[in-house]
């Protein structure tokens, strides 16, 4: 038996598969100790006798760190570095935000000034020592770090991911109870800059993080408890407590796992997935594979550990509708979150919110919300709304059709910027839309981008939790090494590939995970010489690198050169097996005498025709239906366009096509 949770913003969902057969639940999150709805949920589907018994698997997604890293409530921790670069953090790129804003906002600095601690160390670039760690500076910096009385500490050297012993000299020489992080381990890459900021993220964010897991194992001890990763692999709960920065893209790397691994099942592996929740939506590309990258940011942090491909906006099912100073429609990026949540919850909330506008508009069922657990407040979501409609001078219906209009450009814009704004044609994929919201908007959206098929697979709402059953454990292993690629033989970066591939594999085998099981897949970062980025392209051989790179540079930016290439960073992913998951096929022939009862026509606002509405379950596999369609189920609700048609697969996946 395996379970899969997902902590979310608004609700806490869990997966459970036994022999084929998938279980799921939805708790609202809480948000001020999550450990708390996570127990309740496996209170609720009675599997506390498993958890004791050892019998159950759990895969947890946390969103832990990155709540703590966007609410600014990280520990107090020390940036220890070479002398005359305590600045490092605070100078960062000297990239503004606005090129041609001449007044911007002044942004607080990571780490305060007397927190940035120097020593007198210095390797050159092929990490050899210029300057080694005399015993006195060093005793007069532990005496620095004491009087500062942190809980982390960051060291972040120049040049240590030639040579780390310097890192390590001061790592051994720190109290036992400090959380301490060194870049050589967190990240050994070049670029101090992002270096350092990965190293501060996973020593500011560790402790919150190694406590709440330290609460969690309690809880379930005996049972196996791993933790998403941000790339989309799984690591076990005892070393994941000192990986805080790989875990801020825990939640929607499950997502991605769940659509790429329903793709590959459906033969469809080229996806754009739209993953709409209650605080925020997600949209990412899969071609082939789970895209990753090392230019991702959380909050105004760079994060440059390998973490999913995924462009997140602020406009979720809670985002709050308002209206801005000159008096036009505004969604997001606020969400009224779990508590109160949106109006029609009936926990307090005020605010009219996405999900109070399809409320409204009678797109969410008030008695088929979470399988008729929980009722709507219709009353008080057109209360809500009414606040907007009025000052507007629109009917309520006009005004919950504007907030939607609204957040679908938001999520249009963001469908574009990882399609249409890398060269690639988006009517050449499959939009796959999940989370509690997806199902209601994903058409509009197809629309917009003349995307011409959808797959709404079964159970959306909680796919990300469905995702973190089929990721494997894995690790991401990086080293940088600059040199031309014509001189870098397929000996020497095979030795290096061959250290980290003995790195990865120790790291899985304490997770049980026999050798002969374990895959490593290469690759290389390359650029042109004298280019600042890099691009990603499998590793082989150093000619089949170096075509792959041509290309690749062409189809992005449209051109490439006849320059050198150079090498700049040699990289390993080591997962385990994938997960083999057979999942029950479902099949509902054709009953005349049900078919009458199951289904109900309604007009909705915004809709010309009569909009029939379903029930999910009482769909006929291989039937084609004609939109316009209301498809309820207990953890997401599709709406069916008029000019769409749908059709139930076995696995209850529901395939959506745009008439011609």
């Amino acid at each position: 038996m395996i379970l899969g949770i997902d902590t979310g913003g608004t609700f806490t969902d869990f997966v459970l598969l036994n022999e084929g057969h998938i279980v799921i639940h939805k708790v609202l999150s809480t948000p001020d100790a999550p450990e708390r709805a996570i127990l309740k949920g496996i209170a609720d589907m009675k599997l506390l006798d498993h958890v004791k018994a050892g019998s159950l698997r759990i895969i947890h997604g946390t969103t832990i760190a990155t709540n703590a890293a966007l609410q600014d409530k990280g520990v107090k921790t020390v940036f220890i570095t070479n002398l005359g670069f305590a600045d490092m953090l605070s100078i960062g790129r000297q990239a503004r935000e606005k090129l041609y804003d001449l007044q911007p906002t002044h942004q607080p600095t990571p780490v305060a000034s007397e927190f940035c601690l120097e020593l007198n160390a210095r390797m050159d670039h092929h990490g050899n020592i210029l300057e080694a760690i005399k015993p006195a500076e060093l005793s007069e910096l532990l005496q620095q770090v004491e009087q500062l009385k942190p809980e982390a500490v960051a060291i972040n050297l120049l040049y240590s991911y030639r040579d780390d012993s310097h890192e390590k000299q001061i790592e051994a020489a720190l109290p036992k109870h400090l959380f301490v992080s060194r870049s050589s381990h967190v990240l050994p890459e070049y670029k101090e800059y992002e270096r350092g900021m990965a190293t501060w993220l996973n020593a500011w964010l560790g402790p919150l993080v190694e406590k709440y897991l330290a609460r969690l194992k309690a809880e379930l001890t005996p049972a196996n408890v791993a933790i998403m990763q941000s790339s989309g692999g799984t690591v076990d709960i005892d070393q994941a407590s000192q990986r805080a920065v790989n875990l801020l893209l825990s939640g929607p790397a499950g997502g991605l796992a769940g659509a790429a691994y329903m793709g590959e099942q459906l033969g469809k592996t080229r996806l754009i997935t739209f993953d709409m929740g209650g605080t925020s939506s997600d949209v990412a590309l899969i071609d082939g594979k789970i895209g990753l990258t090392t230019e991702s940011k959380i909050g105004p942090y760079p994060v440059a550990v390998p973490t999913v491909d995924m462009h997140t906006i602020g406009a979720g099912g809670g985002s709050v509708a308002y209206l801005d100073d000159g008096g036009l429609l505004q969604v997001g990026p606020e969400s009224a979150g779990a508590n109160p949540g949106p109006a029609c919850y009936g926990r307090g909330g005020g605010k009219p919110t996405v999900t109070d506008a399809n409320a409204v508009l009678g797109r969410l069922r008030p008695d088929a919300f979470l399988g008729g657990r929980m009722k709507l407040n219709i009353d008080a979501a057109e209360q809500a709304v009414k606040s907007l409609a009025e000052p507007l001078g629109l009917s309520l219906e006009e005004t919950a059709l504007g907030i939607l209009k609204v957040a679908n450009q938001h999520m249009i814009r963001a469908l574009r910027v990882i399609s249409v704004e890398r060269g690639i044609d988006p009517r050449q994929f499959t939009l796959c839309c999940f989370g509690g919201a997806g199902g209601l908007h994903v058409c509009a959206l197809a629309e917009a981008l003349s995307i011409p098929s959808i797959l709404a697979p079964l159970h959306g709402g909680v796919l990300s939790a469905f995702g973190m059953l089929v990721a494997p454990p894995e690790r991401q292993l990086s080293r940088t090494w600059q040199v031309l690629l014509e001189r870098a033989s397929k000996n020497a970066i095979e030795d290096i590939l061959s250290t980290m591939r003995t790195q990865g594999e120790t790291e899985l085998m304490k997770e049980k995970i026999p050798r002969e099981t374990i895959q490593s897949i290469p690759s290389l970062d390359l650029r042109y010489a004298g280019q600042s980025y890099t691009l990603n392209v499998p590793w082989e051989n150093p000619d089949a690198a170096e075509s792959a790179f041509h290309l690749l540079h062409l189809q992005r930016y449209g051109h490439q050169f006849e320059l050198p290439v150079e090498l700049v960073n040699i990289r390993l992913a080591v997962r385990a097996a994938p997960q083999s998951v057979e999942l029950a096929t479902q099949s509902r022939k054709e009953d005349q005498s049900s078919k009458a009862t199951t289904s109900n026509e309604l007009t909705l606002a915004g809709i010309e025709q009569p909009v029939t509405v379903i029930d999910r379950g009482q769909l006929i596999t291989g039937h084609l239906y004609q939109g316009p369609m209301l498809i309820t189920e207990q953890t997401a609700t599709t709406l069916v366009a008029e000019g769409w048609s749908a059709q139930l697969d076995k696995l209850g996946t529901l395939h959506m096509n745009l008439a011609i």
